[in-house]
């Protein structure tokens, strides 16, 4: 008879059986303990010893295409609703969208447009736009999205640093006249054959695609539509067998420290790994049911790659409220088409809370949604989660040039580490917090610049090798310029900006690029610009003005010499003037006294 070994008897089982028994305890200078969290599930275990977070994974990155995320992705769920434009009654299964992305993207490669060429698409949120977005990365060329707010020096800038060989855009949208615009700027459109435009100020343009209306020298996007045949769909094919998901497939523009705008380069690989492991810490992986209501732009990250990429990827529902946004268009879209999920920025989410119909709204179905886009206030975070009942809110944290998102809290969090932190490290990325002026890594809890590496990290700034460099480290690191603190759970709190950038509900703002507009106005002598508080925006412009000697200049003069120049949300809210503005001992303008002195003035200091 052969008798069994106890757990006890057995040498080896019982040195692992005492291992279990003994009570956790950080063992000092353990290399485990200090590089890595595992994020698969929320960090319960306390492994950071330093200011470095590995987040590491058994999932591994995904090597698709977009395109390929989206055909898998039909395959599975043929039937099921893709995209609903509920102001524009469109709905779409993703059959029906994989026919139409085939077919614009057969039009294109029709039109002329190769794999690398660059089309700007300009416009709101519109069923056309999603479309774009994958009938570009079908044929390879790149999608430039550009803000529909943009006014004619802006936009003249975006299409030219890029090269845009191709504009979609519709006629016009409330008080944008994107044709109008563009003939300004490209006079020789209206003598021009479609698809063969020459012009002298965008020389790289040959092709104006209005999505609504016929216009002298432009395309319609029905010709678009009909202008692929059987030789374009075979091209179609081909051309997929040369597109790898290294290549670049998004540009998307930043503003600039310098003035000018930054196109931020995305690959397929980039924001196709982003959207699913942003999906799958949300838990879009399990959800039998996933309905997002999709209020944020389409031309930011959040929108495109949170949103269309999402979709591809995970068989999710995007529901658009309206073309702009509408905080009570929101309300009715996740009411009426059972919305489980919400998007949007602290704004948005002030907006909706703010309906005074509120109450009246069955958000039931609503359970889990994403805050993100600019600084998020831990007591709306809390109000969110108990008024609309929107249990699973997290933040996200991220940039533009990060694909976007780097740090996500997890839906079953606690509210603490919701309201009060962006969550921990995304699936194979690795951040740290280092002092920005030595660059080493700072102690647990002490707050530093945040540096991210990883998948996310795009390709480069187009074109401009100089500022690659100045974000992009040598050893493959993004420098933020934000300010954190990272705890021994891996949880990062966003304890400010070391650049200058002012977040207005959602939009990235840099002040050089208004100052080195105002400063274009005759009667100002030195502008500076800064951020002061604002409870619905976060934050708003304030201009801070010197006016020229013997000269005499009022607040409503600039703004509207603002207007129509800059975009609406760059116009300073605010225009304070001064003698003198703050130096340090070198002559250096000190910008926090400067917003302080501008709150003063202002009468905000008491609301901060």
């Amino acid at each position: 008879m052969i008798r069994r070994l106890t757990l006890r008897e057995n040498s080896a089982f019982s040195a692992l059986f005492h291992v279990w028994r003994k009570p956790w305890t950080r063992q000092p200078g353990s290399p485990a303990a200090c590089r890595f969290i595992h994020v698969e599930h929320p960090p319960v275990v306390p492994a950071l010893t330093t200011s470095y977070a590995h987040g590491t994974s058994c999932t591994p990155l995904r090597c698709d295409t977009v395109a390929e995320a989206l055909r898998r992705t039909v395959e599975r769920w043929p039937d099921r609703e893709a995209v609903i434009f509920l102001q524009d009654g469109v709905r779409k299964t993703f059959a029906d969208f994989q026919r139409d992305v085939d077919q614009a993207a057969a039009g294109l490669l029709a039109l002329g447009l190769t794999k690398g060429d660059r089309l700007g698409m300009w416009g709101p949120n519109t069923y056309e736009w999603v479309l774009v977005q994958f009938a570009t990365a079908k044929a390879g060329i790149i999608q430039v999205s550009v803000n529909p707010a943009y006014q004619l020096q802006e936009v003249e800038f975006a299409l030219r640093k890029v090269g845009c060989k191709a504009v979609v855009c519709p006629t016009e949208f409330k008080t944008q006249k994107y044709c109008d615009m563009l003939r300004k700027i490209c006079p020789e459109i209206e003598s021009s054959v479609p698809g063969d435009i020459r012009s002298a100020r965008l020389p790289d343009l040959r092709s104006v695609i209005a999505l609504d209306g016929r216009h002298p020298g432009m395309f319609t996007f029905k010709d678009v539509m009909q202008a692929g045949g059987s030789e374009h769909a075979q091209q179609l094919q081909e051309l997929q067998k040369k597109i790898f998901f290294d290549d670049p497939i998004n540009i998307q523009f930043t503003s600039g420290t310098t003035g000018t705008p930054k196109g931020a380069t995305l690959s397929h690989h980039n924001i196709v790994n982003n959207a699913f492991f942003v999906g799958k810490r949300m838990g879009y992986t399990w959800m039998p049911v996933l309905r997002i209501c999709v209020p944020v732009p389409l031309y930011h990250c959040f929108g495109s790659v949170g949103g269309g990429i999402v979709m591809a990827v995970h068989g999710a529902t995007l529901v658009f409220p309206s073309a702009a946004y509408s905080g009570k268009a929101n309300l009715a879209a996740m009411e009426s088409e059972r919305c489980t999920l919400i998007y949007g920025t602290p704004t948005m989410y002030v907006d909706m809370l703010s309906q005074p119909d509120l109450a009246q709204y069955d958000l039931s179905s609503v359970e889990w949604g994403i805050m993100a886009g600019s600084p998020c206030p831990a007591d709306l975070v809390k109000k969110v989660i108990s008024v609309m009942g929107v249990k699973g809110l997290t933040i996200g944290y991220g940039a533009t040039e990060n694909s976007p998102v780097t740090f996500l809290a997890s839906p079953t969090d606690n509210m603490e580490r919701k309201s009060e932190t962006v969550g921990y490290v995304m699936d194979h990325l690795e951040a740290k917090i280092v002092n920005p002026a030595s660059g080493a890594v700072v102690p647990l809890g002490t707050k530093g610049e945040i540096m991210v590496r990883g998948y996310c990290v795009m390709l480069e700034y187009w074109a401009d090798q100089t500022k690659t460099r100045e974000a992009i480290t040598r050893e493959g690191w993004y420098r933020t310029g934000d300010i954190g603190s990272l705890d021994e759970f891996g949880y990062c709190r966003i304890d400010g900006r070391s650049k200058d950038m002012i977040i207005r509900g959602g939009e990235n703002i840099y002040p050089a690029e208004i100052e080195q507009f105002l400063h274009t106005h005759p009667n100002v002598m030195e502008a500076q610009v800064v951020g002061v508080p604002d409870s619905r925006m976060g934050e708003e412009v304030c201009a801070c003005i010197k006016v020229a000697n013997g000269q005499a200049c009022t607040a409503e003069e600039i703004r509207a010499f603002c207007r129509g120049q800059i975009a609406h949300f760059k116009i300073p809210r605010y225009v304070v003037f001064m003698t003198a503005f703050p130096l340090t001992v070198t002559g250096k303008i000190q910008k926090h006294k400067l917003r302080e002195e501008a709150e003063r003035q202002l009468g905000l200091e008491e609301g901060k």
